[in-house]
Formats: C-alpha cells, structure tokens, sequence
C-alpha cells in the first residue's frame, strides 16, 4: 500500500473515530435523543472497523476501492481538526439540541463522509467494493437520517 493512500487510510478511521467520539458525546447529553445518537456512534465504529481491516489486508493494491477514500488529504485533516474542536468546545459550553443536529449534518455533508456516501452509492467495481457495501447496508445515509429525525422530531432552531 503507497504511503499516501496509508495517509488517506489513516485519516479516515481517525474522521469515523472522532464522529463516534462526537455522536457519544451528543448521546451522553441528550437523552431524549440517546438512541438515535449511539446509532449513529456504532455506525461510525463500525466504518473505521472496516477500514481497520482494509489496512491489515495483505492484498495488493488493485484490489483496493480506489473511490473508497476522499481524493484530498487536507480535507480530510480539516475535517478531522474540525470534529476535535467542537468536543472541545461543546464539553466547554453544551451546544442547544438543534445545534447539535445542525453539527452533526454539517459533518455528514463534509467531503470525508460525503465521499464515503458516493461511494456506497457507486456501481459495484470490485470484489472488495462489493463486500465494504455489502457490510454498510444498514448504515446508508447519515445525512438524510439526521434530517428525517429532526422533521420527524420537530428538531428547530
């Protein structure tokens, strides 16, 4: 595996890691929402588990999803600075419930796991792109569930 693409598989467990550690957060302080919250958290577990295992996998690299990853290295570090920050800041001051949700769908739609969206939403390309999306089934669409809760919920501002 190139030592950029080890980059990009690196920060993209560290990004899954930080919004567990962000949607655990939200779930330890928002109990009418706590189900929703430590779904999400298992989720993003669940995503950088896999990604664990890719990085483990003695496999040559075509056999790797090349549209698995985000194309930008930065972006991914700004998105993983970002998800920090806001721990942070939130464990300083607790965001309003609306606020939290409106975080927590700003980062869905962030380029790191926006990306990670488009490609369960790609054609099958392989072998091992077909098993990543077979395992994500139930865990399609993160942005779209945050935005259904919140309707559902009345969740404004």
């Amino acid at each position: 595996m190139s030592s950029t693409l080890q980059q990009h598989l690196e920060e993209s467990i560290k990004l899954e890691l930080n919004l567990a550690n962000l949607y655990t957060f939200f779930n330890d302080h928002f109990p009418e929402d706590e189900d929703f919250w430590w779904q999400l958290a298992m989720e993003e577990r669940g995503h950088a588990a896999l990604l664990q295992q890719e990085k483990k996998q003695p496999q040559p690299l075509q056999f790797f999803p090349e549209n698995l990853l985000a194309g930008n290295l930065q972006t991914l570090l700004e998105a993983n600075a970002r998800v920090s920050v806001l721990i942070t800041s939130f464990t300083e001051k607790l965001p309003s419930r609306f606020a939290a949700f409106s975080t927590a769908l700003e980062m869905e739609l962030s380029a790191g796991e926006s990306h990670f969206q488009e490609f369960l939403d790609s054609p099958d390309s392989s072998y091992s792109a077909n098993l990543f999306k077979q395992l994500n089934q139930q865990d399609r669409d993160h942005a779209e569930r945050i935005r259904s809760y919140m309707t559902e919920n009345n969740i404004r501002e």
